[in-house]
């Protein structure tokens, strides 16, 4: 098969170019879907957890910039909450866009002429476009300086086939960068870690509660 035409890899060696060749940070992942409300924060537990590495499978220490800051949500939220920072501030964000031709549910409503869901993929695509083309006015404040990097994925409809398409191209893009980084994306030991300190001051919390309750200082109300 002509890898070429394998869309994980594609956005995997996206995300490469703009971690470790224009070291941008973070990636936004906006979905124009408010059933994906959610789908970013899945997201940011199968790319953080996977590929947040500094050890390769050799266990030495690596000089490059592993796995990106994941966080985002739903377009129409992020339009009045964070797209100014995205458009005009200093800070260049990658972005990528999730949208659906058709409305999930069987009807849609008509407004003028158009349906809900065209005017959601307006608003979409616009975006997009604002994002590359940017603008040019006499008046400062209304510069928008473009050339910021975005990515539309676009399927017809919201059904269990295409959620579970999505999250197999997610994996996928989060196992080709692991492979290119040589890390290993499938250990946690910084949650580890986590769990391990934790149960040490679990054991400090009930020592202080026998004490507390030998003393006659405190008592358990519930208990």
């Amino acid at each position: 098969r002509d890898i070429r035409k394998n869309i994980a890899l594609l956005n995997a060696l996206i995300g490469i170019w703009n971690r470790n060749f224009l070291g941008y940070e973070t990636l936004a992942i906006l979905p124009y879907s408010q059933a994906l409300s959610r789908f970013p924060a899945h997201l940011q537990q199968l790319d953080m957890e996977s590929n947040g590495k500094r050890i390769n499978r050799r266990g030495e220490a690596i000089e490059y910039a592993t796995g990106p800051i994941i966080w985002g949500e739903p377009g129409t939220n992020g339009q009045h909450a964070f797209y100014q920072l995205i458009h005009q501030s200093n800070t260049i964000i990658p972005v990528e866009f999730i949208g659906f031709r058709q409305s999930q549910f069987d009807s849609d409503i008509d407004v003028d002429g158009t349906i809900s869901q065209e005017k959601l993929l307006a608003d979409l695509f616009a975006q997009s476009i604002a994002l590359a083309k940017g603008q040019s006015s006499a008046n400062p404040n209304k510069v928008f300086p473009g050339n910021r990097p975005s990515s539309i994925l676009i399927a017809d409809k919201l059904t269990p086939s295409t959620m579970g398409a999505l999250l197999a191209y997610y994996e996928n893009k989060v196992a080709f960068q692991g492979f290119i980084w040589n890390i290993n994306s499938f250990d946690q030991e910084g949650v580890e870690l986590g769990k391990k300190l934790a149960k040490q001051l679990i054991q400090h919390y009930k020592a202080s509660s026998i004490d507390r309750n030998y003393s006659g200082e405190y008592t358990d109300p519930i208990g």
